[in-house]
Protein backbone atom coordinates (compact mmCIF):
# COMPACT_ATOMS: atom_id res chain seq x y z
CA UNK A 1 0.00 0.00 0.00
CA UNK A 2 1.85 3.20 -0.98
CA UNK A 3 1.73 6.14 1.51
CA UNK A 4 1.49 9.71 0.07
CA UNK A 5 2.77 12.52 2.53
CA UNK A 6 2.72 16.14 1.14
CA UNK A 7 3.35 18.97 3.48
CA UNK A 8 2.34 22.77 2.19
CA UNK A 9 4.28 25.52 3.46
CA UNK A 10 7.00 24.01 5.03
CA UNK A 11 9.29 20.56 4.62
CA UNK A 12 8.88 17.18 7.10
CA UNK A 13 10.92 16.30 8.43
CA UNK A 14 11.81 12.05 8.40
CA UNK A 15 10.96 11.08 12.02
CA UNK A 16 7.47 12.73 11.18
CA UNK A 17 6.99 11.06 8.00
CA UNK A 18 7.72 8.17 9.40
CA UNK A 19 5.74 8.61 12.77
CA UNK A 20 2.93 9.01 9.52
CA UNK A 21 3.54 6.57 7.62
CA UNK A 22 3.39 4.04 11.08
CA UNK A 23 -0.27 5.18 11.72
CA UNK A 24 -1.64 5.32 8.80
CA UNK A 25 -0.42 1.83 7.77
CA UNK A 26 -1.66 0.41 11.14
CA UNK A 27 -5.37 1.72 10.03
CA UNK A 28 -5.05 0.81 6.51
CA UNK A 29 -3.93 -3.16 7.54
CA UNK A 30 -7.62 -3.01 9.00
CA UNK A 31 -9.08 -3.64 5.75
CA UNK A 32 -8.34 -5.63 2.98
CA UNK A 33 -9.30 -3.50 0.36
CA UNK A 34 -7.29 -0.30 1.20
CA UNK A 35 -5.93 0.85 -2.32
CA UNK A 36 -3.26 3.26 -0.85
CA UNK A 37 -3.61 6.86 1.13
CA UNK A 38 -2.94 10.11 0.92
CA UNK A 39 -1.99 12.64 4.08
CA UNK A 40 -1.64 16.36 3.32
CA UNK A 41 0.31 18.47 6.37
CA UNK A 42 -1.09 22.32 6.65
CA UNK A 43 0.22 25.13 8.77
CA UNK A 44 -3.02 27.23 9.39
CA UNK A 45 -2.00 30.93 9.21
CA UNK A 46 -3.98 31.91 12.63
CA UNK A 47 -2.16 32.99 16.09
CA UNK A 48 -3.51 30.38 17.98
CA UNK A 49 -1.78 27.43 19.23
CA UNK A 50 -3.28 24.98 17.52
CA UNK A 51 -2.29 25.83 14.22
CA UNK A 52 -1.16 22.46 12.73
CA UNK A 53 -3.22 20.22 10.38
CA UNK A 54 -4.08 16.86 8.82
CA UNK A 55 -6.01 15.50 6.43
CA UNK A 56 -5.97 11.82 5.77
CA UNK A 57 -7.95 10.00 3.09
CA UNK A 58 -7.93 6.48 3.10
CA UNK A 59 -8.45 4.81 -0.47
CA UNK A 60 -10.73 1.81 -0.63
CA UNK A 61 -13.07 0.66 -3.85
CA UNK A 62 -16.33 2.76 -4.36
CA UNK A 63 -16.09 5.53 -1.19
CA UNK A 64 -12.68 7.13 -0.15
CA UNK A 65 -12.38 7.44 3.97
CA UNK A 66 -11.35 11.12 4.90
CA UNK A 67 -10.78 12.64 8.27
CA UNK A 68 -9.28 16.06 8.76
CA UNK A 69 -8.18 17.38 12.69
CA UNK A 70 -6.60 20.04 14.08
CA UNK A 71 -3.87 20.33 17.08
CA UNK A 72 -1.04 21.88 18.70
CA UNK A 73 1.40 19.58 16.51
CA UNK A 74 0.91 17.43 14.14
CA UNK A 75 1.34 13.82 16.05
CA UNK A 76 -1.78 14.86 17.66
CA UNK A 77 -3.53 15.93 14.54
CA UNK A 78 -2.17 12.79 13.11
CA UNK A 79 -3.21 10.33 16.10
CA UNK A 80 -6.90 11.80 16.10
CA UNK A 81 -7.35 11.73 12.73
CA UNK A 82 -6.07 7.83 12.26
CA UNK A 83 -8.55 7.48 15.21
CA UNK A 84 -11.30 8.64 13.31
CA UNK A 85 -10.52 6.93 10.26
CA UNK A 86 -10.49 3.98 12.71
CA UNK A 87 -14.31 4.23 13.19
CA UNK A 88 -14.72 5.00 9.58
CA UNK A 89 -13.44 1.47 8.94
CA UNK A 90 -15.19 -0.32 11.07
CA UNK A 91 -18.38 1.22 9.95
CA UNK A 92 -17.80 0.54 6.62
CA UNK A 93 -16.44 -3.28 7.03
CA UNK A 94 -19.88 -3.23 8.91
CA UNK A 95 -22.03 -2.23 5.73
CA UNK A 96 -20.40 -4.25 3.65
CA UNK A 97 -20.76 -7.83 5.37
CA UNK A 98 -24.69 -6.34 5.98
CA UNK A 99 -24.86 -6.30 1.94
Amino acid sequence: MKVTISSLQFKADVKLESFIREKVTKVSNLFDGVIGSDVILKLDQATTHDNKIAEIRILIPGNDLFAKKQAKSFEEAVDSATDALKKQITRHKEKVKGL
